[in-house]
């Protein structure tokens, strides 16, 4: 069984950073895929970085320069690093882990950008 945790969300000021971590249990980390997600109100569920099991990192076009995500297999962790944010990065922030045709997701942490 598979179970994904995060944390690190929060209020931040424009212009700020947060840094979000995913914690996961189970055997399926070391060698997933990871990803970043998010979903603002009224909108769908958007990709905001991935990070496969070689260590290829890419970027939504929205998140290129201010977002870096990474991952730590000795600590089952993933994270998640944003600078620069905007009130449009305001959203909920889900981590998921693909692995032999499965997802796993967190149950997500509110990121809110305001003044």
């Amino acid at each position: 069984q598979v179970q994904l945790v995060e944390s690190g969300g929060g209020l931040v000021q424009p212009g700020g950073s947060l840094r979000l971590s995913c914690a996961a249990s189970g055997s399926i980390f070391r060698l997933g895929d990871l990803g970043w997600y998010r979903q603002a109100p009224g909108k769908q569920r958007e990709l905001v970085a991935t990070n496969d099991w070689s260590g290829r990192t890419n970027y939504a076009d929205f998140v290129k320069g201010r977002f870096t995500m990474s991952r730590d297999n000795a600590k089952n962790t993933m994270y998640l690093q944003m600078n620069s944010l905007k009130p449009e990065d305001t959203a909920v922030y889900y981590c998921n882990v693909y692995r032999l045709g499965a997802n796993y997701w967190g149950q997500g942490t509110q990121v809110t950008v305001s003044s």
